[in-house]
């Protein structure tokens, strides 16, 4: 007799919709808020999920923060809530959506597209 099992980490997305003004780009955005777990599969039936941790990332630039875990079950238990700035921790700074020119390295975060500065295409 076989046993198969597995140990993998899992994302959850959730429909939560808050707009805001970041503080890291000064952008409209909007928070997208996910899990991230780890989970023992039995026979590829995901089985028992521990280390669970709410996560959200902003919509214009990517920056991502943890959440209070407190607010991310509510979340997950579909209540309607505001997220505060003081239930968030910064965990990575985004990018933002910058485009970089491939031959003189000028960045802008403007839809260009060609390079202001030496006319190559993006």
């Amino acid at each position: 007799m076989f046993f198969i099992m597995g140990i993998t980490d899992g994302r959850k997305d959730f429909d939560f919709s808050q707009t805001v003004i970041c503080d890291s780009c000064g952008k409209y955005g909007r928070y997208q808020v996910f899990t991230i777990y780890t989970v023992l599969s039995l026979f590829f039936i995901p089985t028992f999920k521990w280390n669970r941790r709410y996560y959200v990332q902003m919509s214009c630039c990517g920056t991502v923060y943890e959440l209070d875990p407190e607010i991310g079950k509510r979340i997950a238990a579909g209540e309607e809530l505001q997220i505060k700035p003081q239930d968030l921790t910064k965990v990575s700074q985004g990018r933002g959506f910058f485009k970089r020119c491939r031959n003189c390295g000028y960045e802008t975060a403007e839809d260009f597209d060609y390079c202001p500065k030496c006319g190559l295409r993006f």
